[in-house]
């Protein structure tokens, strides 16, 4: 090569022409079905406690099992399914509650935290080159499926209702125990699911199946 001869550029990829991530038809099956099962888990109904406006359902189970097996990101379009479907009107919370107004309600910090919620259950549980095990699926159960919904929740709960932040807190105080036992729970379903079906939680899981 003389010193004339040049090396073509090659030409650099615009913006608008950059790959996405799209997803797959298996993650969109998964985000569906995660969806319609925290709507199923709102069947028995709800629980409304010491005078309590935000009431007790099993649906936090489903957003944390969400977030555990499906990932940060996947998690949380099945959690945002699910919203735009109960916005749109349909009865798929607790209690057949659905539309706009559970939006403006004590309940709706609660609704909008399980989003980030499931995110970060999601986050935690996938931090890792393994497989995640019981304690890591727990400590982002806890942080992820209480922490960040609590800390979204009832201060809006506090302002919807009027009540004292300390006084929201300590009402929220009896949901404790239940959404403690419901980690546990989501936590154990999730590690059984990564061993019965590794690939349960799209690509991540699928890539860790040969280190279970």
């Amino acid at each position: 090569m003389t010193h004339d001869e040049q090396v073509p550029s090659r030409p650099q990829e615009s913006p608008d022409h950059r790959p996405r991530r799209r997803l797959a038809t298996g993650d969109l099956a998964r985000i569906s079905v995660f969806a319609a099962l925290i709507a199923v888990l709102g069947l028995p109904g709800a629980v409304n406690l010491l005078g309590n406006a935000v009431p007790i359902t099993l649906q936090t189970f489903g957003v944390m099992l969400a977030g555990a097996v499906l990932g940060a990101r996947r998690g949380a379009l099945a959690i945002a399914v699910l919203l735009v479907l109960v916005a749109a009107g349909l009865p798929l919370l607790a209690g057949g509650r659905g539309g706009l107004g559970v939006f403006t309600g004590p309940s709706a910090g609660f609704l909008i935290g399980w989003l980030p919620g499931a995110a970060v259950v999601g986050w935690i549980a996938g931090n890792g080159d393994r497989t995640p095990g019981i304690t890591r699926l727990l400590a982002a159960c806890l942080a992820g499926g209480i922490g960040v919904v609590y800390l979204l929740g009832v201060p809006v709960q506090a302002a919807v209702t009027g009540l004292p932040l300390a006084k929201a807190w300590a009402l929220s105080s009896i949901f404790v125990p239940g959404d403690l036992v419901k980690a546990v729970l989501a936590s154990v379903v999730a590690r059984g699911v990564f061993r019965a079906y590794p690939a349960a939680g799209g690509e991540r899981a699928a890539a860790a199946k040969g280190r279970l």
